[in-house]
């Protein structure tokens, strides 16, 4: 009996101890515990919200109970999100890193070979909460299998100040490019610029960029992938984007971050910005610090509304992350476990509350939430995830859209149009750029 106890000890102690026949005592000398004693470890890493109560609620209350329930710890990490994908091209190279890694928009085709599927976890989802968006299902599925779980889409709305429009004699937000063109251009008169970033930064710059483009029936591509940006509705917008910066923008935009705008805004240095809600959000949070010249609360004066039409209609393209797990990941398994955590129904639910509705989740069941109701002014974004256009239109949303989206192609077309470069010297460069990238 003897004999038998002690090989089943040195059978849990794991190798090193098993050569050595020396039970506890070679346990102790490898410095290591047990095998069967270590606890499992996700690292989770995503980026700094913009809506700071839900990262709060995350570390101090979701991730404790996560913890808990699946017996598992969780290292949660935050960076700014300009940050994820050089870390995410860090960990592939490397063979170690993060298990659970954010991306934003079609990133995920990128890295499709060194991913894990998804699928089970994401249909699951889908049936339980009402369906997955044709967006999110476009954005994280190749059709063989999910790239990266959904997460949420950041709608991009344009975030004013009511009353400085109505003193420019717009009593509703303006409904085409020309009308906003004026409004814009007496409101910079008045020292009240419209910001807005033609920079390389994740958010704000591509989701004005984009839909832009689109409005005016400019396309990088048709449906079957060929490049066709060289055309007279691209002309056209980038000719109108001259005149439109240099009539109503604040000029030192170019150089902004998914932050300076925010910053601008909340100061009174601009009048309206391309945002998610998180300036507005912020006034909620401190009404007391940000007040309008007249000394109201800033809240009180700030309204949302979709980006203008124009000639080709009104369209939208909105940020939508996702989550990757690693296939060099060793935690697969409590990162999938933990997935399934977070976006049951009761879990999820706490930390789209917490957002206010700056984030819009990716099924469609939310779209009935009382989060839309309780605030009016955050009813225009309760339906970014059904309306939002995936990079790359009118072709799929696949790696080499992914790679257009990540060099900021279209974004620089108009950002060197409006430092000098003449409108169709900088569509034939886009229309250049892109054909490197569909070949």
């Amino acid at each position: 009996m003897a004999k038998t106890k002690r090989r089943s000890v040195l059978k849990l102690a794991g190798g090193a101890a098993a050569a050595s026949m020396g039970g506890m005592a070679a346990i102790l000398a490898t410095g290591r515990m047990p095998a069967f004693a270590q606890q499992r470890t996700v690292h989770w890493l995503k980026w700094v919200d913009f809506v700071p109560a839900s990262d709060t609620l995350l570390r101090r209350e979701m991730l404790p109970e996560a913890e808990k329930a699946l017996g598992i710890k969780i290292n949660l990490e935050t960076v700014n999100g300009n940050d994820l994908q050089p870390r995410v091209t860090a960990g592939i190279q490397s063979g170690a890193g993060p298990d659970l890694i954010m991306a934003f928009n079609n990133q995920t085709y990128l890295y499709a070979n060194s991913v894990v599927d998804l699928t089970e976890i994401a249909e699951a989802v889908g049936k339980e909460q009402g369906g997955m968006y044709k967006y999110a299902r476009a954005v994280c599925s190749d059709g063989k299998m999910f790239m990266g779980m959904p997460w949420a889409v950041i709608g991009g709305m344009i975030a004013y100040r009511k009353s400085w429009f109505e003193e420019a004699g717009a009593t509703k937000f303006p409904e085409t490019w020309e009308q906003y063109r004026e409004v814009g251009k007496k409101l910079k008169a008045k020292g009240r610029p419209i910001g807005q970033t033609l920079g390389h930064t994740f958010g704000d710059a591509p989701g004005f960029t984009y839909p832009y483009l689109w409005s005016w029936g400019g396309m990088e591509v048709d449906p079957s992938g060929k490049v066709i940006m060289n055309s007279k509705e691209t002309l056209e917008s980038v000719k109108f984007m001259q005149g439109f910066w240099k009539d109503a923008h604040d000029e030192g935009g170019l150089a902004w971050d998914d932050t300076n705008n925010n910053r601008a805004f909340l100061s009174q240095t601009i009048s309206a910005t391309l945002n998610g809600a998180s300036i507005y959000i912020e006034t909620l949070r401190k009404p007391d610090q940000y007040k309008t010249e007249k000394g109201a609360p800033m809240h009180t004066d700030i309204l949302h509304s979709p980006l203008p039409k124009g000639p080709a209609g009104q369209f939208g393209f909105h940020l939508l992350q996702s989550h990757m797990l690693m296939k060099y990941s060793k935690n697969q398994d409590p990162a999938k476990e933990f997935l399934k955590w977070i976006h049951t129904e009761k879990n999820f639910e706490k930390w789209f509350i917490s957002q206010k509705g700056f984030a819009t989740p990716c099924t469609e069941k939310w779209e009935g939430h009382k989060v839309w109701t309780d605030d009016p002014v955050m009813a225009p974004f309760k339906v970014a995830a059904k309306l939002g256009q995936a990079p790359g239109h009118a072709g799929p949303p696949n790696a080499k859209a992914a790679e257009a989206l990540s060099k900021y192609i279209v974004t620089d077309m108009y950002a060197k149009a409006v430092q000098g470069m003449s409108a169709e010297d900088a569509v034939k460069w886009a229309d250049g750029e892109l054909r490197k990238i569909y070949v």
